[in-house]
């Protein structure tokens, strides 16, 4: 079972997207247990106020340290483990990628900070274990790149998907983007499936989806293609 404490100003934020498809299965079957925490109620100022001016000047606020402190330790005490994650949403993190996913999927608790405004005082960083983004762009708070890190998280947690081979087929977890899919009719529009995905002939199948992947990543994604250690048969497939 994976504990996730959401550490945020807007807890009202993942009410929708939590209680649906893969990540509802998960909390009610008890694999994923997610615990909302809004910072503001670690606020020790009368109107709640958990940000203020950034010392030298400059534009913005900027999320003050006691609250968050204060909510990462109450979310500490709630799930005692010594497999334990403290997250900080940042565009100056590490990107985050399938490999990170999978990886924080085998801890215990993870702990996840959902900044706003300018972003938080640097002295959040010295409580973290890591700093993570989901991409070079900017968004109006850590909510939407924490909701984004749970359900690929999820994903991997054992017995969330319905199939254990679901999460190994799907696009990234090679370091490839997937194959073309197709379902009936066989025929829509004069657009018609693949003949060899007709054939039944299963190692046909297979060679034909992994050139496909292999097609697509290197035209897509040079980044990724780059990256792979190609076997002398997918060069042959290539060919």
């Amino acid at each position: 079972m994976l504990q996730i404490h959401i550490l945020t100003l807007f807890p009202e934020f993942f009410a929708g997207p939590l209680d649906v498809s893969i990540l509802k299965r998960a909390r009610e079957k008890d694999l994923v247990r997610i615990n909302l925490v809004n910072i503001r109620d670690f606020s020790h100022d009368p109107h709640k106020k958990v940000d203020d001016y950034p010392y030298g000047g400059g534009c913005g606020m900027v999320m003050k340290p006691e609250p968050i402190f204060e909510a990462v330790e109450y979310a500490v005490s709630d799930f005692k483990s010594d497999k334990r994650r403290i997250i900080l949403m940042s565009p100056k993190g590490k990107l985050f990628d399938n490999h990170l996913a999978r990886n924080l999927s085998m801890e215990q608790h993870l702990v996840i900070i959902c900044g706003h405004y300018e972003g938080v005082d640097e002295r959040v960083k010295t409580i973290i274990t890591d700093e993570i983004s989901i991409g070079d762009y900017i968004l109006t708070g850590g909510e939407v790149p924490a909701l984004a890190l749970v359900d690929a998280t999820a994903r991997f947690v054992p017995g969330v998907l319905g199939s254990h081979e679901s999460s190994q087929n799907e696009s990234f977890c090679e370091g490839l983007l997937e194959y073309p899919q197709y379902t009936r009719p066989e025929v829509y529009r004069d657009l018609k499936v693949p003949e060899v995905l007709l054939s039944g002939n299963h190692k046909e199948i297979e060679r034909y989806r992994r050139r496909e992947a292999l097609k697509i990543t290197r035209e897509r994604r040079p980044d990724l293609f780059s990256k792979l250690e190609l076997s002398d048969n997918d060069k042959k497939l290539l060919e």
